[in-house]
């Protein structure tokens, strides 16, 4: 059974908790961050993250309004600079600065939009299209 964690994220309107579950060994310093397209959540990842927990400790989000994390209270506060925003919340709360990433559709903007900042902890982008 996999457990649901979750951290408190700001929105404009005030905070919501985004949900994410976690594979693997939480001490491995190999961390994969696998984030889902637009209408999927995290859990689309169990297959690929039962493969690889060996060898990578693997987050998988549900981004805000899917899965199990909260719905905002205003629908023009969806987007891509919170959705990259609550991910750089999430890897500042689990103290990580070196990942790879795996993301389908949106999840794999969210990581090119990470990826192409200074100093970015995205080490390896693959993105897999829709």
């Amino acid at each position: 059974m996999v457990k649901y964690e979750y951290i408190e994220c700001k929105n404009p309107n005030g905070q919501h908790r985004m949900a994410y579950t976690q594979w693997g060994n939480p001490e491995n310093k190999r961390v994969l961050i696998c984030v889902h397209g637009f209408s999927r959540t995290g859990r689309d990842f169990d297959y690929l993250a039962a493969a690889l927990e060996e060898k990578y400790r693997i987050i998988c989000p549900d981004i805000v309004g899917r899965g199990k994390s909260d719905c905002l209270s205003n629908s023009s506060d969806y987007g891509l600079p919170l959705y990259i925003s609550d991910i750089l919340t999430l890897t500042d709360r689990l103290n990580l600065s070196n990942v790879d990433w795996i993301g389908t559709s949106m999840g794999g903007l969210i990581g090119m939009f990470i990826a192409s900042q200074k100093n970015s902890l995205i080490k390896r982008n693959l993105f897999i299209p829709k």
